[in-house]
């Protein structure tokens, strides 16, 4: 069971590795004055997250509070 954030983004990376649409790249966000990541990468964060709490590896609160950055 994963319950902290850094082994949680970790875990996320390691397993869309080979998933060349998600990508640590970022890209300017929509206000022009910072960075974000591309759209494919934040859908398949937050599918996975979904997933993960469905699946009783990572708690509901974990869930809730699990962002993509540090």
């Amino acid at each position: 069971m994963i319950t902290n954030q850094k082994d949680l983004r970790l875990a996320f990376w390691q397993a869309h590795e080979d998933n060349p649409r998600i990508t640590r790249r970022r890209v300017t966000n929509y206000s022009g004055n910072g960075k974000m990541h591309n759209t494919d990468t934040r859908c398949a964060w937050c599918d996975w997250i979904d997933a993960m709490s469905k699946d009783g590896t990572i708690s509901q609160e974990l869930a809730s509070r699990a962002t993509l950055d540090p």
